[in-house]
């Protein structure tokens, strides 16, 4: 039974899922709907990892949004672990929200678009980027290209990083939610501890200072986590595949780590809003990528 309002409206609330090629703009639009940055955001593809709740509660409507994983061919088990992220949010979706951006081509990872068109549940297609498009005649001839793609969808031109339609889009989302009570209690954020954040944060610092295979060979594991009343004090280890590799994140004299240690801690600190401090270690983990007992302890499979 649908939760029944005073005003005699109906509660409404559901599962939205966010899903689509790497770089389009999955994060940024779950930020910006839910008005928080729970999703850390770069231009490197794989930038997202897990799947990642952000829960946006009104008077007559709760929506649990998830962030997944960027489409790919997965090459080991780290990704194919992260594919089973997007494929699970999928199949227990109440909406699905589908992001590509101006620039894509629409036969990218093709076979997820034709999974569109099997799903029972509501389908938005979310154009994103369309700031960067010039002409409204492209506009509208891209947006009529992903409405032969995906007849049963409603295709939305938008601009996350500019907002841009985003109200729009978060009418349509709760006039589309299922009659049903809260998932969760209004005052939750996001499914996601502390800890969880800390690593995510030191993690953006490494896509962001480091190049090549450096920030895919990665992980990044809150070893301690204590908070006190002014401080939280916080040990991570950073994980890499080669010794080589240690040396980069290193740096000369340390430099490079401390470097990506103090953006980290700093970012953390705005975070949480209260001071940290952060110790790093850097230590060769050769398999962690194909190890499923080491992705299970990382939280990429349950």
């Amino acid at each position: 039974m649908a939760e029944e309002l005073e005003s005699g409206r109906v509660f409404r609330s559901g599962f939205v899922n966010i899903i689509g090629n790497p770089n389009v703009g999955k994060s940024t639009l779950m930020n910006t709907l839910v008005g928080e940055k729970l999703s850390i955001v770069t231009p490197k593809a794989q930038t997202t990892r897990h799947r990642i709740m952000g829960i946006v509660n009104g008077e007559d409507y709760q929506i649990v949004f998830s962030d997944t994983p960027g489409i790919l061919k997965p090459a080991y088990e780290l990704q194919q672990a992260m594919m089973n992220f997007v494929d699970t949010a999928i199949g227990d979706a109440d909406i699905i929200l589908y992001v590509t951006d101006v620039y894509e081509k629409s036969e990218k990872n093709k076979e997820y678009v034709d999974k569109l068109n099997l799903l029972s549940c509501p389908v938005i297609v979310v154009v994103n980027k369309v700031d960067l498009m010039e002409g409204q005649e492209a506009l509208n001839e891209l947006v009529e290209r992903w409405h032969t793609l995906v007849p049963k969808a409603e295709i939305l031109p938008m601009s996350a990083l500019n907002r841009f339609n985003t109200d729009v889009l978060l009418s349509k989302i709760v006039s589309l939610l299922p009659q049903q009570p809260a998932w969760y209690d209004s005052d939750v954020l996001t499914d996601k501890n502390l800890r969880f954040f800390a690593s995510e944060i030191l993690r953006e610092k490494i896509l962001e200072n480091y190049t090549k295979e450096i920030p895919y060979c990665t992980e990044v594991v809150i070893d301690s986590f204590k908070e006190t009343e002014n401080l939280y004090s916080i040990s991570a280890i950073i994980n890499v595949v080669r010794s080589s590799q240690k040396g980069i994140i290193i740096g000369k004299g340390g430099a490079a780590l401390k470097r990506v240690g103090t953006q980290a801690r700093k970012e953390m600190e705005k975070f949480f809003e209260k001071k940290v401090f952060l110790q790093i270690f850097v230590k060769v983990d050769p398999h962690w990528r194909e190890n499923k007992k080491e992705l299970k302890r990382f939280g990429y499979i349950e």
